[in-house]
């Protein structure tokens, strides 16, 4: 049965001596829950690929709070902006409960951009990612809550920055997380999911919310 690293589209469509490189010069990293991989500031240490558990990504407000921006789960690798770049991180990655990550050390990153096949494959990962923030921007300014609250829903689904060709079945994430990505109150996203469940899309559970219906979900959102 493949890994989560290994069945990640990304990963899985570079040339499989580039995939070994990678896998034989990372270094595996264990973190408890609540440990952060890297702080905001901190200098580019590697590319990371998450093999187990999952990484949150945040940042603090002016009002001292943490804001969510999202979930990195198993198979996603990471940190590629600061590398090219070379400028410290932009975020906090935390992780979400116990988690394993190897860590591609800044050299051998580097050796492989010289790959023209490696750097046009991390030149797409970027373009996907910029996507999904231009995608974020335009539900922040231009959609409703409840659309937005069925957009999040389903790129989670699809494993966040993951990008899993099929939806999961259930979604690990709290209220209170999805509340903070969302930028709303605990008490607006209780009253968006409740609705959702009434519609038959969704089952809200303890800490996680099941996927009935992507069909149902999907026409919640364009009707809002």
């Amino acid at each position: 049965m493949p890994s989560p690293i290994h069945d990640n589209p990304w990963f899985a469509a570079l040339p499989a001596d580039l995939r070994e490189h990678m896998l034989r010069h990372a270094e595996p990293l264990r973190l408890r829950r609540g440990e952060m991989l890297f702080r905001q500031g901190d200098a580019p240490g590697g590319l990371y690929g998450v093999r187990r558990g999952a990484l949150k990504i945040s940042t603090l407000r002016e009002d001292g709070r943490e804001a969510i921006l999202g979930v990195i789960e198993a198979g996603t690798w990471l940190g590629e902006i600061s590398l090219i770049d070379q400028l410290p991180r932009t975020h906090d990655a935390t992780a979400v409960g116990a988690c394993e990550v190897l860590l591609l050390p800044p050299a051998h990153f580097h050796l492989l951009m010289k790959h023209a096949v490696f750097a046009r494959a991390v030149a797409a990962l970027l373009a996907t990612r910029l996507r999904m923030s231009y995608s974020m921007i335009e539900d922040a300014t231009l959609r409703g809550t409840r659309a937005r609250v069925v957009r999040r829903l389903l790129l989670l689904a699809h494993g966040d920055a993951a990008m899993a060709r099929h939806v999961r079945p259930s979604i690990s994430v709290s209220q209170e997380a999805l509340a903070m990505m969302l930028g709303i109150s605990r008490q607006t996203l209780s009253k968006e999911l409740k609705l959702l469940e009434a519609l038959g899309a969704i089952r809200i559970g303890y800490r996680c919310l099941e996927l009935v219906s992507e069909d149902r979900l999907r026409a919640a959102g364009a009707a809002a």
